[in-house]
């Protein structure tokens, strides 16, 4: 698999990288990127067929609990801050036309 990783891939990536890369540097990169592919080539080679699909390493379980609102309605110390207030609601500028 290695073989398809050409010049122009090293310098696509290193475009959508923000890279400069050197002449040396691309080489280094086409070789090691070369060498990923080739293990992922062996990867594919293993029998997952009895493995339960997973989405992390270690088994994740959401931990629910129930919402309830700890520091109350505050808002007439809140509004205290407010240079102009009407109904209860801070008065802003108009931001459009």
């Amino acid at each position: 698999m290695a073989n398809i990783i050409s010049d122009e891939t090293i310098e696509y990536v290193g475009i959508l990288a923000k890279l400069e890369l050197t002449g040396e540097e691309k080489e280094q990169a086409k070789k090691d990127v070369g060498r990923m592919l080739d293990y992922i080539d062996r990867l594919k080679e293993l029998d997952t067929s009895e493995e339960e699909p997973m989405s992390h390493v270690f088994p994740v379980q959401n931990v629910f609990r129930e919402d309830k609102v700890t520091n109350g309605d505050d808002s007439e110390n809140i509004l205290r801050n407010a240079p102009l207030q009407k109904d209860g609601m801070f008065v802003v500028p108009k931001t459009f036309h």
